[in-house]
């Protein structure tokens, strides 16, 4: 991971957060792409619309989260999930504070994290569930439906292994 600098404080146009752009533009894609799905949908399963042979769009209501985890736990979880997307929010922020705008790989990635995080948060709390409606399927079996904001914390987990790789790669010495 890219080490983050906690000497002294950098200058906002400086730091990590010059890359909170991309988070709003997440946010406000997903936030967008919902509501169309919402408003020219149907809801369910038999109203799906098929556009590849293993690509569907389909509008459900997620009230847990990834894989459905915790739908069916009667309403607390909303409140446990919107806790956890706030901390982590909070925490990519600070370490974006920290780390300089140069950074590129690691800003980017929680960029899109809290993005897709605030996407699905405001869902739980404007409508109690998150929107999905991307189903990827190989025969009969079914991805679990997902979205954008999904994809995009997905991206942005990916990238920030692949940038800890990297890190370690520069850090050891090089053989001769």
């Amino acid at each position: 991971m890219t080490k983050i600098s906690s000497e002294k404080e950098l200058p906002l146009k400086q730091s990590g957060v010059r890359w909170l752009w991309l988070a709003a533009l997440v946010f406000i894609v997903d936030i967008a792409t919902k509501l169309v799905v919402m408003n020219t949908m149907e809801y369910g399963w038999p109203n799906r619309i098929e556009l590849l042979p293993f690509f569907n769009l389909l509008y459900v209501h997620n009230y847990g989260a990834a894989f459905s985890f915790l739908s069916d736990a009667g309403g607390w979880q909303r409140w446990l999930f919107t806790a956890i997307a706030l901390g982590v929010c909070s925490m990519l922020i600070y370490w974006m504070r920290k780390a300089p705008a140069t950074h590129k790989m690691a800003n980017v990635a929680y960029a899109l994290i809290i993005g897709g995080a605030l996407g699905n948060l405001f869902d739980r709390i404007y409508h109690g569930f998150v929107v999905d409606f991307l189903d990827f399927y190989v025969g009969t079996y079914h991805w679990p439906a997902f979205n954008l904001a999904d994809t995009a914390i997905c991206i942005g987990a990916g990238l920030i292994i692949i940038e800890g790789f990297l890190s370690d790669k520069k850090k050891q010495p090089v053989k001769h």
